[in-house]
This record gives structure tokens, sequence and C-alpha cells, in this order.
């Protein structure tokens, strides 16, 4: 399918930093199957990719089954969710779940597990493909920036302890920040979703997203971009950046794709979605995987 494209895009927005939280790993690993060997593939240099058109193509093709992958493991964290929101009574094992779920979110109440089902209900979901490759497209440069090339790291993302990532280049006098350092793009993807649902900052951002759930609609990148306004401090400015970027390249298609792949789905097709061991599946135009549907929309 061809897809229009933007031809230029603009790197380097100021990050809001996420909570504290491991350099690689994302917190609400219980349950999840271990990765597949393709996922910490190394980033290709896009760099060496002249025409413009193909580059996009290819960060797209490069980036795209790493977003299906580490949505597809919150999906499966979800529907847990659902499953204990359905049940009459939790059993100790589903509270000590359900307070690890929330510690690591930054979420207090954990004396109260019917308001930790509330709380995290908003905040354990995916983002749309569509906003992760505006986004990542914005900020790497399309793959090829400095903090790309050498951290893996996709999103400008911050730490601040001495030696946690790389020192930029422009840091303010007294600036203290650095920019993360990961293992992989896989991860750094991982990492920036869960920024998304845990800080203060993007609050507006998953409170859309849960009106999107109630309204039995779906999940859209350029609706949620309206919450980014915490990312930059060009503000409203970046936002329509980033609108700009999805609508340009139409990446609601990807949006849309994602759907189509995890529909049908339960927890054992999901489970067999993320360990396959070809990235290529994922891909638009690619087989699918059948099984019974799952209830992924929570309300």
């Amino acid at each position: 399918m061809a897809l229009p494209l933007l031809l230029t895009a603009v790197a380097g927005s100021l990050y809001t930093p996420p909570p504290k939280q491991s350099q690689d790993a994302s917190p609400t690993e219980t349950l999840l199957p271990p990765l597949p060997s393709w996922a910490t593939a190394p980033l290709p240099d896009f760099s060496l990719i002249r025409d413009t058109t193909e580059k996009k193509a290819a960060f797209f093709s490069f980036l795209y089954p790493r977003i299906v992958l580490a949505n597809s493991r919150v999906v499966l964290q979800r529907q847990h969710l659902v499953r204990l929101s359905a049940k009459a009574q939790l059993t100790p094992k589903d509270v000590l779940w359900l307070e690890t779920l929330a510690e690591s979110f930054g979420i207090e109440g954990k004396d109260n597990s019917l308001q930790l089902l509330e709380q995290l209900v908003t905040r354990l979901d995916i983002i749309p493909p569509s906003l992760v490759l505006a986004q990542a497209a914005n900020e790497s440069a399309w793959g090829t920036s400095r903090f790309a090339t050498g951290g893996n790291n996709l999103f400008g993302q911050w730490c601040f302890s001495e030696g946690c990532g790389m020192v930029p280049l422009n840091r303010s006098q007294g600036a203290v920040h650095e920019v993360r350092v990961f293992r992989s793009v896989f991860h750094s993807v991982q990492a920036y979703i869960q920024n998304l649902n845990t800080h203060p900052a993007y609050r507006l951002l998953r409170d859309i997203r849960q009106q999107q759930r109630r309204a039995g609609a779906p999940v859209s990148g350029l609706a949620l971009a309206r919450g980014l306004l915490g990312y930059s401090s060009r503000g409203e400015i970046y936002v329509k950046e980033i609108q700009t970027i999805i609508r340009h390249n139409n990446l609601e298609f990807y949006d849309k794709h994602f759907r189509t792949l995890i529909r049908g789905l339960d927890d054992k097709g999901l489970k067999l979605l993320v360990t396959d061991s070809d990235e290529s599946r994922m891909i638009p135009g690619s087989p699918q995987t059948d099984g019974s549907a799952p209830n992924i929309n929570l309300q």
C-alpha cells in the first residue's frame, strides 16, 4: 500500500523525564513471555539511504514490529486486569499483582483494590502506533540522530544520574540530565510507552484515551497527540507538528492494521504473536494469527 509521506521532520524536542525505573526493562513484565531474538536487533544505518521516501519506508518497517510487540505485551497485561475486574473476590496473589503494578505506575491508595483497578485501567493501555511512529521520526530525525545511533533512544528520554546516558552537546550550564542509553530500540519504545502511561505531565493524554474507550471508539493517535503539551517546550506548536506528521504520512493506517492484527486473539494467540521469530509477519500484508476475541476495551 502506497503511503503519502511528509518530506521533512524536526528532531530534538525537550522530553519530560520519566519516574525512577529500570533503564531497560518495563516494571510491568509479570506474566509475559521472553522477547523474540529480533526484538533487540541493532538500529539500521538509515543515513545510508539517500532517497527520502525509501528512508521513511525503511524506518517504519523497522520500528512498527517493535511497536506491535510492545503494545501487544501491554494488551496481555490489560486483559489480565480485565479478568481481575470481573472477579467477585480477589486472591492474595491478585492483590499482590495489582499492588506491584500500581507501584510501577506511581499510584497510591494500595489498601483499596477497587481503587487500584479504576486507576490502572487508565494507565495500562496501548499507545497508538501512529503516535509512536510520528514522535520517533520527529525526535530521532528518522533514526539518524546522535542519540538514536549512539544510544538506541528514539524519543529523547532523559535520566539524571551521572553516567546513565549521553551528555547533550548543548546542555545548559548547571544541568545534570543525560539522554538515556537503551540496550535496543525495542527497550526505548517500551520505556516511552511506560512514560506516557505514568508521568503526571501526560494525564490529559490518558484521559483522552479513556474517553475514547468509554465511547467504544478506536484509540486515535491524532487525538492523543493533544495530550503532549508537556513533551516539548514548544507546547501547542509541537502537538500540531506531531499531528502533521501523522496526517502527511497516513500513519493512522498502522493504527488500523494493529487493531486488525490483534483482533480475535486470546491470551494464547497474543503470546504466539509476541514470541513470533519472524518480525516480518507483523508488517502490513503479512499473514495474521487467528483466535478467540478478547475483551480489551476495559470500561
